[in-house]
């Protein structure tokens, strides 16, 4: 009694305690990820500049319309912005998004050429270069639900993308979904929640609950108590990957949708300055790096392991 329970929010890798103050793993002990309990995400608290252009990028003029135009907006290319990690429970792989060749799934579309592809019960994802991705589910009739400013709301997927490309994403996760019907009824049947009504954090908690209705993905839904079942293990190249161990699925939820906001190379270089805190030398222009070489990524947050890539 009397305890207050500290608001939580997420430090970067340099500041997470580790068991050596280098950041270096010189054991395989368990190493406890990020908590968020209290925390909320991203998009729905911190308005963010709408994107220019349809697919996402920048462009035009700088602030005030001085000076030489900006370089035309490059399109958005899902291997230069994000992330490749699986997520597992215990041993058993729960999602993973891979950018193996030939793999078409991370495709990008226009909202009116993803209009095209979207079945009732499909979860929608729209993805933006420094933008929190957004997740809806796809209802029919050109319309989505989603959780968008602690409100859970019926728009017409071109309004809810905000002229972000999108993409249909029903197997990154791996639990089996409900049927498209039932999918479509968590769904609808939530419109109007807000706030303290709320049992999600986010926009990608929401549309996975309504599609596989597991209580992981809720607010709560799990005990943080003893060892983390949780590994977010993010994919450094084609031999190396790395491994933050979480309590729940939200709060690696969190994780893994912040790295998505900064974006991989931002998340590469925190984790360069994690693990390799020494000042370079003089003259020392590899050392200086802000990301790794090609070929070369460090490693990050609680756990390395050189070893051969499992695929799973």
């Amino acid at each position: 009694m009397g305890n207050q329970v500290e608001k939580l929010t997420h430090l970067s890798y340099k500041e997470v305690p580790t068991a050596d103050p280098t950041g270096l793993d010189r054991d395989d002990g368990p190493r406890i990820g990020v908590s968020y309990i209290f925390s909320n995400d991203d998009e729905d608290m911190e308005p963010q500049p709408p994107p220019q252009g349809s697919d996402g990028g920048g462009g035009g003029l700088p602030d005030g319309g001085d000076g030489p135009p900006l370089p035309p907006p490059q399109p958005y290319d899902p291997r230069l912005h994000e992330v490749e990690c699986s997520v597992f429970y215990r041993e058993e792989c729960i999602y993973q998004k891979s950018f193996a060749p030939g793999s078409a799934a991370l495709s990008t579309y226009t909202p009116e050429n993803l209009l095209n592809k979207c079945r009732p019960g499909d979860l929608v994802e729209f993805v933006s270069q420094a933008q929190y991705p957004h997740w809806a589910v796809y209802v029919g009739n050109f319309q989505v639900v989603h959780l968008h400013r602690l409100e859970v709301s019926n728009s017409f997927l071109t309004d809810a993308s905000q002229g972000r490309r999108g993409r249909v994403v029903n197997d990154l996760y791996r639990y089996k979904p409900l049927s498209p019907s039932a999918v479509v009824r968590n769904a609808l049947a939530h419109v109007g929640a807000k706030e303290r009504e709320l049992s999600w954090r986010n926009s990608e908690s929401f549309a996975a609950w309504c599609r596989y209705g597991k209580r992981e993905f809720k607010i709560g839904g799990e005990l943080r108590i003893g060892k983390q079942p949780y590994r977010l293990q993010i994919q450094l190249s084609a031999q190396r990957t790395h491994t933050l161990e979480f309590q729940s699925l939200e709060d690696l939820i969190m994780e893994k949708r912040r790295n998505d906001q900064i974006g991989r190379a931002a998340v590469l270089q925190e984790l360069a300055m994690h693990l390799h805190p020494a000042e370079p030398d003089e003259g020392d222009c590899d050392a200086a790096r802000t990301t790794p070489p090609p070929g070369r990524l460090p490693a990050s947050g609680r756990r390395e392991e050189d070893r051969e890539a499992v695929v799973h």
